[in-house]
């Protein structure tokens, strides 16, 4: 049985090909990846923004990035090198022999496949006259040739040939391995090994254990698990937390500490600097002792974020770690809202203390807001455009404009905005035009609804409400020198107002007789539930105590018509009053100011009135004295007409509930960029986009009733879905739907939901679908008992 052989490479030509497979699967992907950008296309891109966002901070340091970064060029010569590489390595496999062949003896003696056996013997005499070794010819080349004339004349070396390959017969399986044989050179072995032990047990173990030991001190979000925790203990602590509370949390995260995050740095300067902007800045509870909060680090980026919230000038080296803490300040309140929601859902669930208060989540966004735009709580919103100061905010809150926000501002006409705006120059008019014109303007669409319900609009005690929240988005601009819509989309400024408003019923109307109303709401419901035969004399609808509600004539329904619009007026003259009274004595009786002569009048075409309704119903008595058929008929077409009515729904309704599931499956494949639109702010060091929160929640009682979803993906229109359990006691319940901005002040929106819960169904303990009618049991026993009597029979026969 033949053996196994491994062979090194000796020659080092199948080295070349694992060299070039390994260098091509490195160049290619890394060229792929870490090419950079086509920087026109950036530039153009930045060139299409500098109208709005040119006095951005972000915008600023973008333009500097780019003109004095030169890794885009150290990355690009790195991935040439590489291509160099790979293309020479591709030479020089292209360049190497073919070293391993299948043997082919004819191809050794010069002769075509299937020459006779004298051609192969005076081949092989010709050819060991030229390379014998006694004639001065080479010895290798007349051994092959030699052992190819024995492999085609000699019958046991053909058969191995043709069978083998080999005319010697099977020889040992050989293994190459693309490696240089003085690896595996025992003079090597000790260097080979050192750089084995080197690769393999140092440089792979540290390089695992230093990005694991990194990456669990992070969060999914990429917030310290530390920050995290502190987070927690500080929102238990305090479930109400005022604006100045939570900034000294937000200052104490970890990220700001140099011996937990390397970027986070302590000068020797700061013992100077940080002490004056104290000085400035006034009461910000500098004694306080509590840890961490009189750390140095945390009083630092405390005074810091103050400091950008007041726009005060500082330092160039405390301006860029003034830089550090904003930038990184978003991500860590998103996490504060995290942990919120975590703890309200556990409050909710075990209960034993108190979940965050609404206040607190909700000044959370705020504080997002106001780092985004550089602006403290109490200050205008119309403060985040260019070129306003604080002397231009009285030209815009006189009496004549009254302008607080930026909506007021869009609802101003031109003249009007251009009077009020006279401060400016003409170019900077223009510009805070634009900027204001590039703002958000969001409507949203609401749909209340329980799904996998039979009845979805019918909300009982304890079902999961699902509320759709359709957002679109418009710039501010496609709203200039157009009213606001009127839907009841508010602001946070007057949502007290219309809380307040809506808490209180809505009362009838003077004017509205009710007894008419629900008339009037009975006979559409009768004219939608019955169907009407075409008679010639006119019907009359009675009340349950016999008296006669109205008349309508239909041979003077002209007549009849304008008479009763002549009437419904209490101004009208002595001949309209007498007109109006012809139609109906109800209608005649509600004008309460004619004269004497008219209630005369009055009072006779009432007995006119009467004597036609007596004749109408004779005639009605008549047209009824149909026959039966007729009588069927028409209760078969109506009773097909409510299928059919029936079948149209149950169909609409199937067929929304396969779009929502449809809906929800892209939503789940589909992944949407968090790339939406560029926000305006003039002192964010980071380019950041318009992201939402989109909530329910009661104000009254201050909690949360659906967690607050971020939307990160608004382009255009986003669908979002709200959850939340019903209350468990039925009765009429006030919410609120807000959608909060994390990057402007004064956009937010505050929709009024109310929400009617009704008893929930009783379970059926048996289902009428498993109860069995007496008379099938009493037939199966009779079956069981035919079934014996006739056994017992055929026994009998037997017998």
């Amino acid at each position: 049985m033949a053996g196994q052989q491994f062979q090194y490479d000796d020659s080092g030509n199948t080295f070349f090909y694992f060299l070039t497979s390994f260098v091509g699967l490195i160049v290619v992907p890394a060229t792929y990846y870490l090419w950079p950008r086509d920087q026109n296309a950036e530039q153009l891109r930045l060139k299409s923004l500098r109208r709005v966002h040119g006095r951005c901070l972000w915008y600023r340091l973008r333009l500097m990035k780019s003109q004095q970064s030169i890794v885009p060029t150290l990355k690009k010569a790195a991935l040439l090198f590489g291509w160099a590489v790979f293309l020479l390595l591709a030479y020089k496999v292209s360049k190497l022999d073919r070293e391993y062949q299948e043997y082919n003896p004819y191809e050794v003696l010069n002769l075509d496949p299937g020459a006779s056996l004298s051609e192969i013997k005076k081949q092989y005499r010709v050819l060991s006259l030229k390379y014998h070794p006694d004639k001065g010819g080479d010895e290798a080349t007349f051994m092959r040739i030699a052992k190819a004339y024995a492999a085609l004349t000699n019958e046991q070396s053909r058969q191995n040939w043709e069978q083998y390959g080999n005319p010697d017969g099977p020889g040992a399986t050989s293994f190459g391995i693309a490696l240089p044989a003085w690896i595996v050179d025992q003079k090597n072995s000790m260097l080979v090994l050192l750089v084995y032990g080197l690769a393999f047990m140092v440089i792979l173990p540290v390089v695992v254990g230093t990005w694991w030991y990194r990456s669990i001190r992070y969060s999914g979000d990429q917030i310290l698990i530390n920050t995290t925790q502190l987070f927690m203990h500080f929102m238990y602590k305090t479930p109400n937390m005022n604006m100045k509370r939570l900034a000294m949390v937000l200052t104490a995260a970890f990220e700001f500490d140099p011996r937990s995050n390397k970027d986070a740095t302590i000068r020797p300067t700061d013992n100077i600097e940080v002490p004056q902007l104290i000085r400035e800045l006034g009461n910000i509870n500098v004694k306080k002792k509590e840890p961490p909060f009189c750390y140095p680090y945390s009083l630092k980026a405390r005074v810091l974020v103050l400091a950008h919230l007041a726009r005060m000038d500082v330092s160039e080296e405390l301006e860029e770690d003034q830089r550090f803490v904003v930038r990184k300040s978003p991500a860590l309140l998103q996490e504060m809202i995290n942990v919120g929601c975590q703890l309200t859902m556990m409050a909710n669930s075990r209960g034993g203390f108190h979940a965050p208060r609404l206040v607190t989540i909700e000044n959370c966004m705020k504080l997002t807001q106001m780092i985004v735009q550089g602006l403290q709580e109490s200050k205008s919103p119309l403060l985040q455009l260019p070129h306003f100061e604080e002397e231009h905010l009285r030209y815009c809150i006189s009496k004549k404009y009254k302008v607080r926000s930026l909506q007021d501002l869009v609802s101003l006409k031109d003249s009007d905005r251009r009077s009020m705006l006279r401060f400016l120059g003409e170019e900077k008019y223009d510009e805070v035009i634009a900027v204001l014109g590039s703002f958000p303007h969001i409507t949203m669409d609401t749909k209340l609804q329980v799904l996998d319900d039979e009845d979805s609009n019918n909300i009982t005690a304890g079902s999961i409400v699902t509320v759709t929240v359709t957002l679109t988005r418009k710039r501010m601009s496609e709203v200039f020198e157009k009213e606001q819509d009127s839907t009841p989309c508010l602001t946070e400024e007057a949502a007290g107002t219309e809380e307040a408003g809506d808490s209180s019923k809505t009362k009838t109307k003077v004017w509205q007789n009710k007894n008419k109303a629900a008339k009037k709401t009975a006979k559409s419901k009768k004219k939608k539930l019955t169907k009407k035969k075409a008679t010639p004399a006119p019907a009359k609808a009675k009340q349950a105590n016999g008296n006669v509600a109205g008349n309508e004539v239909v041979a003077a329904a002209a007549a009849t018509t304008a008479a009763a619009a002549a009437a419904t007026t209490t101004t009208t003259t002595t001949a309209a009053a007498a007109a109006a009274a012809a139609t109906t004595a109800a209608a005649a009786a509600t004008t309460t100011t004619t004269t004497t002569a008219t209630a005369v009048v009055v009072k006779e075409e009432e007995e006119e009135a009467s004597d036609k309704g007596s004749e109408s119903d004779e005639a009605e008595a008549e047209a009824n004295k149909d026959s039966p058929s007729e009588r069927d008929e028409d209760s078969d077409k109506q009773s097909d007409t409510e299928v059919d009515e029936m079948a149209g729904d149950d169909e609409e309704e199937w067929e929304a509930l396969q779009q929502s599931i449809q809906r929800r499956e892209r939503a789940l494949l589909e992944t949407k960029s968090k790339v939406t639109h560029p926000v305006y702010s003039l002192y964010f060091p980071e380019e950041k986009h318009e992201w939402w929160w989109l909530y329910i929640a009661d104000r009254r009682d201050q909690t949360l009733v659906s967690m607050p979803y971020h939307v990160c993906t608004l382009k255009d229109t986003e669908e979002v879905e709200l959850k939340f359990p019903a209350p468990s006691k039925t009765g009429n319940y006030q919410y609120s739907i807000i959608l909060r901005s994390d990057s402007f002040l004064g956009l937010d929106q505050i929709r009024p939901l109310k929400l009617e819960v009704h008893e929930a169904k009783a379970m059926l303990d048996n289902h009428p679908q498993w109860d069995i009618p007496d008379t099938e049991e009493e037939d199966e026993e009779q079956e069981d008992s035919d079934g014996i009597e006739e056994s017992e029979d055929d026994e009998e026969d037997n017998d």
